[in-house]
C-alpha cells in the first residue's frame, strides 16, 4: 500500500495531467484540505485504470453542469480541450444533451464559460 507521501506525489502529478498544468497543487503541508484532495481524489481515484481520464471528465462535467458551477465547468472545458479529450463541437454537444437532463436555464448558463474556454484554448494553440 502506498504511503501518504507517495499518494500525495502521485496525486500532484495526476492533478497536473488532468488540468494540463493549469491548476497547480499547493505545497504539501500548507492546507490539510489540499493535501487530502491530492492524496484521495487525485492520488487514489483519478489514477484508477478502470476509467480513462476523458471518461471521468465527462462524468464530472455532467455533475458540475447539473449543479450550474460555471467556473468549475470552464476549468474542466479548458482542460478537456487542452488535453485533446474533447473538441469544441463535442463541448457544445455536451450542453445540448445536458439541457435535456438538467434544464435549459442551467445549461444556458454554461454557454458563455464554454465559448470562453473554446476561445482561450484556440488562442493558446495559435500562440504555440
Amino acid at each position: 500500500m502506498a504511503t501518504k507521501n507517495e499518494r500525495w506525489e502521485r496525486g500532484a502529478a495526476m492533478l497536473s495531467k488532468v488540468y494540463a498544468g493549469d491548476v497547480v497543487a499547493a505545497p504539501k503541508g500548507v492546507l490539510d484540505f489540499s493535501d487530502l484532495m491530492l492524496e484521495q481524489l487525485f492520488g487514489e481515484i483519478w489514477t484508477r485504470e478502470a476509467l480513462p481520464v476523458r471518461d471521468r471528465r465527462l462524468l464530472i462535467m455532467g455533475v458540475i453542469g447539473c449543479m450550474g458551477e460555471k467556473d468549475t465547468w470552464k476549468i474542466q472545458a479548458k482542460a478537456a480541450l487542452k488535453n485533446g479529450e474533447l473538441t469544441a463541437e463535442q463541448l457544445r454537444e455536451l450542453l445540448i444533451t445536458l439541457a435535456q437532463y438538467a434544464g435549459y436555464p442551467r445549461a444556458a448558463g454554461l454557454l458563455s464559460p464554454t465559448e470562453e474556454a473554446i476561445k482561450e484554448s484556440a488562442a493558446a494553440s495559435s500562440a504555440d
